[in-house]
C-alpha cells in the first residue's frame, strides 16, 4: 500500500477565511494528517521488519494468531482502526466555535454588524488596543504607535528630569563620572564642608562606594567626629584621604577606636587632631592591629608606657605603619653609621617619632653628611641628633645651610657651638635669629666677639627684659620693618 503525498506543502491558512471557519477546517485537516502519518509509519514498518525478530506468538485483537509477514489484512485492520478514530468526536467543531451573544433570558441577540464590518474584523482578528481600558479593535500599525506613545510618556521624561538636575547642579562631575541621581543628597550635604566637584571626583576615584552612602548615615558619622573634637575645616581633608570613613558605623567602629586612643592616655582635646592627622586608623582592627603595634613599641622598641601617649600625639601615623620594619632598618642604620647605642636611638624616637617615617637614602643620610661637611664628628652629630632629632626633618637648602652660613659669617661663631646650642638649628632665621641679632646691634648691645646664642633661646618678652632692656612693642616694630625690607629685597630679585 503506497502513501499518497500532496503536490503542495500543507498550509492550513489556505482552507479558511474567517476565524470561525479556521477552527473547523483545522481539526478536519489535522485528523486526515494523523491518519496519513499512521499509514506512513505502517509502510516503514513493513519495509524494514525482519520475521526473525518478530514475536511468533502475536495475536490479533480477535484472538487469532498473526503471520510473521505483513499482509493486506493487517492494513485493512489498521484502516478500520483509523475509521474508529474518525468516529470519536472528542474534538468537535462546537468546542471551538465563537460564543453566542445571549441576553439574561438566554435569547440570542441579532447581529448588527454588516458584511463589510465582518471583513474588517477578519483582517484585524486578534489585534486589540487596551487604551483607556477599552477593548477597541485597531490596525496593527495604530496599536503599536499607541503603545509607543504610552511608554514614551513614562520613564524617559523622569530620566530626562533627573539628568537635567544632575547637569545643572554638578555639570563637571556629570561629565567625569557616571553620576547617579541618588547620590545628590549626599553631595549636597558634603558640600557644606567645602567639598567641590573636583573633590568628589577624587573621592570617586579613591573609593566609589563612599558616594553611595545614605545621607542620614553619613551625617550621623560626621557629626560624631565633630563632637569628639574634629574641626569642621578638617572634615574635607579627612574625606579626601580616607573616604571610607563614611562607611564606618558609630557604634561598631568609631566609638571603639576613640576609646582605644583614650586608653593610651591621650587627652580628649587632642583626639580630634590625631584623627585628622591619621584618619586611616579607623580601617585597622583595634584587637588585631592597633594593640599589637602598641605592644611592639613598648616591648621591642623600648618606649616607656608613660611616654606612649606623647609619642602618638607627635606622630599618629606610627599606629598605622609597619613599625617592626621601620624600627629595625633605622636602628641598624644609625648604629652602623654613627655608632649610636640603642638607648640613644630610643631617645630619638621618643622625642621625634617621625624619625621612623623618614627615608634613609633621601632623608637621614644627606643630613648626616651635611653635618660632617661643616666639620662635625660622628660623636658631635650623635649629640645634636639625640638632643634635637627634628634636625633630620629640616631642608638642607632652605634651612640648614643658610643658618650655618649666618652662624659663621654674621654671628662669628664656630661649628662646635652647635653641640652646646643645637636648638639654634631649629629656630627661624627670619623670625628669630636675624631680628634679635640686628636689634641688639642697633642698640649697640651686641658683644664684639661671638654672638651669644643663649640670647636666641628665651621668649620675646624675656629677651627684651634680659638682653635688650626695652619694651616688647619696640622690638616687635623693629622686627616688622626688618621683615618688610627683607620681603622687598626678595621681591626685587625675582623681578
Amino acid at each position: 500500500m503506497a502513501a499518497v503525498m500532496p503536490l503542495y506543502p500543507y498550509n492550513p491558512m489556505l482552507y479558511f477565511s474567517t476565524p470561525s471557519s479556521f477552527c473547523s477546517q483545522f481539526w478536519i485537516l489535522e485528523r486526515e494528517r494523523l491518519g496519513s502519518a499512521r499509514l506512513k509509519n505502517l509502510v516503514k514498518l513493513a519495509a524494514h521488519s525482519n520475521p526473525r525478530i518478530l514475536k511468533s506468538n502475536r495475536k490479533s485483537k480477535y484472538g487469532e494468531a498473526l503471520s510473521l509477514y505483513d499482509s493486506d489484512e493487517d492494513d485493512e485492520e489498521l484502516d478500520d482502526d483509523d475509521n474508529e478514530d474518525d468516529d470519536d468526536d472528542w474534538l468537535s467543531d462546537e468546542e471551538f466555535s465563537e460564543p453566542a451573544n445571549l441576553d439574561v433570558n438566554n435569547k440570542r441577540f441579532k447581529s448588527k454588524t454588516t458584511k463589510g464590518n465582518d471583513r474588517q474584523q477578519e483582517r484585524e482578528w486578534g489585534l486589540r488596543s487596551f487604551d483607556n481600558e477599552q477593548s477597541i479593535r485597531l490596525p496593527r500599525s495604530e496599536r503599536v504607535a499607541t503603545l509607543q506613545r504610552n511608554e514614551s510618556g513614562k520613564l524617559p521624561n523622569r530620566d530626562t528630569h533627573s539628568r537635567n538636575v544632575k547637569d545643572k547642579k554638578y555639570p563637571q562631575l556629570s561629565e567625569e563620572i557616571p553620576l547617579d541621581v541618588k547620590w545628590l543628597p549626599l553631595l549636597d550635604y558634603l558640600s557644606t564642608f567645602g567639598m567641590k566637584e573636583s573633590h568628589f571626583v577624587q573621592m570617586y576615584e579613591r573609593r566609589m562606594q563612599s558616594l553611595q552612602i545614605n545621607v542620614c548615615s553619613a551625617q550621623e558619622r560626621l557629626e560624631y567626629l565633630l563632637s569628639i573634637g574634629v574641626k569642621q575645616r578638617d572634615v574635607r581633608r579627612i574625606l579626601l584621604r580616607q573616604p571610607q570613613i563614611l562607611e564606618y558605623t558609630v557604634e561598631n567602629n568609631l566609638k571603639s577606636h576613640v576609646a582605644f586612643l583614650r586608653g593610651l592616655g591621650i587627652p580628649n582635646s587632642r583626639i580630634g587632631q590625631i584623627i585628622a592627622a591619621a584618619p586611616s586608623l579607623f580601617s585597622y582592627s583595634v584587637e588585631n592591629s592597633l594593640k599589637p603595634t602598641v605592644s611592639y613599641l613598648i616591648e621591642e622598641v623600648g618606649i616607656k608606657e608613660k611616654d606612649l601617649g606623647k609619642v602618638i600625639q607627635l606622630s599618629p601615623q606610627i599606629l598605622v605603619q609597619r613599625i617592626d620594619i621601620s624600627w629595625n632598618t633605622r636602628c641598624m642604620f644609625l648604629t652602623k653609621e654613627l655608632g649610636a647605642p640603642r638607648d640613644s636611638i630610643v631617645k630619638m624616637v621618643t622625642k621625634h617619632p617621625q624619625l621612623l617615617h623618614y627615608s634613609i637614602d633621601d632623608g637621614l643620610l644627606p643630613r648626616i653628611n651635611f653635618l660632617r661637611s661643616i666639620g662635625m664628628k660622628n660623636s658631635d652629630i650623635l649629640k645634636v641628633l639625640t638632643s634635637l632629632t627634628q634636625v633630620l626633618s629640616l631642608s638642607l637648602e632652605e634651612n640648614l645651610k643658610p643658618k650655618y652660613l649666618y652662624l659663621v659669617n654674621e654671628l662669628n661663631n664656630e661649628v662646635q657651638s652647635l653641640t652646646k646650642y643645637p636648638m639654634y638649628l631649629s629656630l627661624s632665621l627670619d623670625q628669630r635669629i636675624r631680628p634679635r641679632h640686628r636689634f641688639l646691634v642697633s642698640l649697640k648691645k651686641a658683644p664684639k666677639g661671638p654672638f651669644p646664642l643663649g640670647s636666641l633661646v628665651p621668649t620675646d618678652e624675656c629677651f627684651c627684659q634680659q638682653w635688650a632692656g626695652t619694651s616688647l612693642d619696640k622690638y616687635l616694630a623693629f622686627r616688622q620693618r626688618l621683615l618688610l625690607k627683607k620681603f622687598a629685597e626678595k621681591y626685587e630679585r625675582k623681578m
